[in-house]
């Protein structure tokens, strides 16, 4: 599990900082997204203090799920920030 675990979370974190990079005007998806991410770090904190842990793994495992959080605190600043009304002319 713990393994597994490790490689969904990393794969997720890849496309998910990749989307966050080119969409940062597109405040719905960025809630979506951030919000999955809160999902992902619970999940991603329980695989790692519950599941029996990999030793070769350990590290990256903590990488994963911090950057995960500063990823997840950057689309939620995205995603609710004010962003002044557009003129159309």
């Amino acid at each position: 599990m713990f393994t597994t675990s490790f490689w969904i979370l990393a794969v997720w974190l890849i496309i998910n900082g990749i989307w966050t990079c080119f969409a940062t005007k597109n405040q719905d998806l960025m809630k979506w997204f951030g919000w999955i991410n809160v999902i992902a770090i619970v999940w991603g904190f329980w695989a790692f203090y519950g599941a029996v842990s990999v030793a070769s793994l350990t590290g990256w495992f903590t990488t994963v799920n911090w950057v995960n959080v500063v990823l997840a605190i950057c689309q939620f600043y995205l995603a609710y920030r004010h962003m002044p009304a557009t003129r159309n002319s």
